[in-house]
């Protein structure tokens, strides 16, 4: 069995409702966050597999086509590599944020359907993101939930950003 960091993105890997952006609507939109490939990177040398899972209602909402979703990612991906960093997978829920489907975080669909495909052992896997809802889809997946911001319940462990989280992931994962 593999194991996995799953990361959230808006938020954990880009900026978002910043001076500079506000929603990422196509490729030139996404701005990294401070050491994001170098984070990624680290991650790398010691989990299996990092994937991204995000919710994206802007598609569902018409605020874009889900092709040019798919070029953010793609776009995403490639700069991410430029750096040696190595994303495996991406999975979204595209749809309206009130549609009540089954791949919307808070729920685990996401994750589970990753983990079926990759083999990944989600009791030795990582939940990254910037809001409870993807801590609880982690919890309801059976991965370890990792907070990046002021103060989460529900995390078992609380960062300020992904670059600081990175140490204490590898660290609990040898244990």
């Amino acid at each position: 069995m593999k194991k996995a960091v799953f990361l959230d993105r808006d938020g954990v890997i880009n900026e978002v409702l910043t001076d500079r952006v506000k929603f990422v609507n196509k490729p030139q939109d996404l701005y990294f966050l401070p050491d994001v490939p170098e984070a990624i990177k680290k991650l790398n040398n010691f989990f299996d597999y990092i994937f991204v899972v995000t919710n994206q209602g802007g598609v569902g909402l018409g605020f874009m086509k889900e092709t040019q979703l798919n070029k953010i990612h793609d776009h995403m991906i490639a700069e991410l590599k430029k750096e040696g960093a190595i994303i495996h997978d991406v999975a979204y829920c595209a749809h309206k944020p009130k549609a009540g489907c089954e791949c919307r975080k808070p729920k685990p669909k996401l994750i589970l359907d990753l983990s079926k495909k990759y083999t990944i052992d989600l009791s030795k896997s990582y939940m990254v993101g910037d809001t409870d809802t993807d801590i609880i889809a982690g919890k309801k997946a059976g991965t370890k939930g990792v907070f990046l911001g002021e103060s989460d319940p529900l995390a078992d462990a609380v960062f300020p950003d992904l670059i600081s989280a990175v140490d204490w992931m590898i660290e609990d994962s040898k244990a």
